[in-house]
C-alpha cells in the first residue's frame, strides 16, 4: 500500500511537471527574457499573497485530516474568504484582475490538494493534478495565441479552478466548526508563519529583482529557477507523501536517504550538461547558464531541509521550521538586494545557494538539539 501510494504521487508529479515544464521552457523560447520575467513578477504577486490568504496552510490540513481531526472546513471557509478580500486588494492596487483571480486560484488549489493528500487519495489526487497541468498546457498556448503575452496569467488561473469540486465536497463532509480553533491554535499559527515565510522566501526575490535590476534579469533568474523546479520534482513528490506518513508515525528513513543521494548526482549531471542544453535550446537566456550550475547546487540542501521540515510538522513541532524559514527569509532578502546589486544573476544565485545551505544548517541544528533532549 505504502509503495502504491508513493508510486501513484510519484508517476502524477513527474507527468505534471512535465507538461508544465513544456508549456513554460516553450513559452520561454517564444518571447523575450523581459516578458518572461515581467509574467513571473505577477505570478509571485498572486503566490505571496495567496500565502498571506492561507490560514489553512496545506500542511496543516494534511496533519489534521491524516489525524482525522474535522476542522478542514473551518480552515478552508477563513482561507476563502481572506482570499476574497485579497482579490479585491490585487485588482484595486495593481488594476490587474487577473493577478487577483490567480491568487485565489492558488489558494483554492492548496486547500484542495492538502485534502487529497490528508486522506491518502493519490488516485484521486492524481486525476486532479493532471488535468490542472494539461488545462495550463492547452489553455497557456491557446490565451497565448489569442491574445499575447497578456493572457498567460488568466490562463493559470483559470486551469486551477478545477479544484473547486474537492472544496466544495469537503464541505458537504464536514461541518464548519470554529470551536475546533481554539485548542490547535499554536500549531495552526505556527504552520502558518512557516509557509508564509516559505512562501516570501520563494517569491520576494522577484519582487526585489524586478524594480531593482529589470524585468530581462529577472526573465533569466526566472528560467533558472523552472529549471530547478525540475530537478526538485524527486524531493516535492517526497515531501507529498511523506507528511501524512510521519503525522501518522511512519519515519520512511530509507526513502529519504535515498532521495538525498539522487539529488546529489542531479546536481552534478546539471553541472555538466547545462552549458551544453541552453545556448541550443533558450539562445535568448544564455544568462541563465551560469546561474542554473551554481542554483542546481542547491537542490542538496533544499532536499535536506524538506526531510526535517515533514519530520518536524508531522510531529507537530512546527515552531522549528518556523525558526528555519525566518533565518532563510532574511538571507535570502539581504543576498538579493546586496549580492544581486553589486554582481546581477551571479550574486542572485549565490544569495539563493546561502539561503538554502543555512535553512538546512539550521534545521541539522535543531535535530541534534531535539535528539539530546
Amino acid at each position: 500500500m505504502k509503495l502504491k501510494g508513493l508510486l501513484s504521487i510519484g508517476v502524477t508529479d513527474i507527468l505534471g511537471t512535465g507538461i508544465s515544464g513544456i508549456f513554460w521552457f516553450f513559452l520561454a523560447a517564444l518571447i523575450d527574457p523581459e516578458n518572461f520575467g515581467e509574467i513571473f513578477y505577477y505570478i509571485g504577486i498572486a503566490s505571496l499573497v495567496s500565502y498571506i490568504s492561507l490560514i489553512g496552510t496545506q500542511d496543516t490540513i494534511i496533519v489534521y485530516v491524516a489525524k482525522k481531526i474535522k476542522i478542514q472546513s473551518t480552515l478552508n471557509v477563513i482561507s476563502l474568504v481572506i482570499g476574497g478580500i485579497s482579490l479585491v486588494v490585487i485588482v484595486t492596487i495593481f488594476d490587474r484582475i487577473d493577478v487577483g483571480f490567480l491568487l485565489l486560484a492558488f489558494v483554492i488549489n492548496t486547500l484542495a490538494i492538502g485534502d487529497l493528500l490528508g486522506r491518502n487519495l493519490y488516485s484521486s489526487y492524481s486525476k486532479y493534478f493532471l488535468i490542472q497541468k494539461i488545462l495550463t498546457l492547452v489553455l497557456g498556448f491557446g490565451f497565448y495565441y489569442l491574445f499575447g503575452v497578456e493572457g498567460i496569467v488568466f490562463a493559470l488561473a483559470i486551469s486551477y479552478f478545477v479544484y473547486i469540486i474537492r472544496i466544495l465536497k469537503s464541505f458537504n463532509e464536514h461541518k464548519i466548526n470554529f470551536s475546533l480553533l481554539k485548542p490547535r491554535i499554536g500549531f495552526i499559527t505556527n504552520n502558518y508563519m512557516v509557509v508564509l515565510l516559505h512562501g516570501s522566501k520563494s517569491h520576494i526575490d522577484k519582487l526585489i529583482i524586478a524594480p531593482l535590476l529589470g524585468f530581462s534579469l529577472l526573465g533569466n533568474y526566472a528560467l533558472a529557477l523552472q529549471m530547478i523546479g525540475l530537478m526538485l520534482i524527486l524531493t516535492t513528490i517526497l515531501f507529498k507523501y511523506t507528511l501524512s506518513q510521519d503525522a501518522a508515525g511512519n519515519r520512511n528513513s530509507k526513502l529519504k536517504k535515498i532521495t538525498l543521494l539522487i539529488s546529489v548526482l542531479i546536481a552534478i549531471i546539471s553541472y555538466i550538461f547545462t552549458p551544453i542544453i541552453i545556448p541550443e535550446v533558450f539562445p535568448k537566456y544564455t544568462d541563465a547558464i551560469d546561474a542554473i550550475q551554481i542554483m542546481g547546487f542547491g537542490i542538496i540542501p533544499i532536499t535536506i531541509s524538506t526531510i526535517y521540515t515533514s519530520k518536524f510538522l508531522g510531529l507537530e513541532k512546527s515552531r522549528y521550521v518556523l525558526v528555519s524559514k525566518l533565518i532563510s527569509l532574511i538571507t535570502i532578502v539581504c543576498g538579493t538586494i546586496i549580492l544581486g546589486s553589486n554582481y546581477g544573476i551571479i550574486g542572485l544565485s549565490l544569495a539563493f545557494i546561502l539561503a538554502v545551505s543555512i535553512e538546512a544548517l539550521v534545521f541539522l541544528l535543531i535535530n541534534i538539539k531535539v535528539k539530546k533532549e
